[in-house]
């Protein structure tokens, strides 16, 4: 049973994604801590979204840029990725993808990687297409988008 004072729907944020991933052994080495790769193919995931949300339809990795691991993310802990697009080009767009190691028990988050993406958006044969702009407010206040 529905009810009217509450929408069937609520629309996912345009220019944003949050992911939540928990570490196992197997995404670990031998000191119990995440593979670097590990952590890479999350924010790539991540930020992918991000980039779909705001183009509205298909877009490929072009690049990875300044990827900076802070901490060690351990067995047994959260990995909480906060993805959002800070730069948009013709056909481009600039995602920061913030990663946390979380404390399962605690909650306590501690930022453990940030890096930086670009994807371009694409149309059914490939090639390069454009993508709408920034809404209000959520313009990065560097051109480069970084911090």
């Amino acid at each position: 049973m529905s009810d009217p004072a509450r929408p069937a729907t609520t629309p996912a944020p345009r220019s944003r994604a949050r992911m939540l991933e928990l570490v196992f052994p197997k995404d670990t080495n031998y000191l119990g801590t995440a593979f670097g790769g590990f952590v890479l193919s999350l924010m790539d995931k991540a930020a992918s979204v991000a980039a779909v949300r705001h183009a509205g339809g298909a877009v490929v990795t072009a690049r990875m840029d300044g990827v900076d691991f802070h901490v060690p993310i351990r067995v047994g802990d959260a990995v909480a990725l906060d993805a959002r697009v800070v730069r948009v080009g013709r056909s481009s767009m600039t995602i920061q993808v913030d990663v946390y190691r979380e404390h399962m028990a605690s909650g306590e988050q501690q930022l453990a990687t940030t890096g930086f993406f670009v994807f371009v958006a694409v149309d059914e044969e490939g090639a390069p297409r454009p993508v709408p702009p920034l809404a209000p407010g959520e313009v990065d206040p560097d051109p480069d988008g970084r911090p």
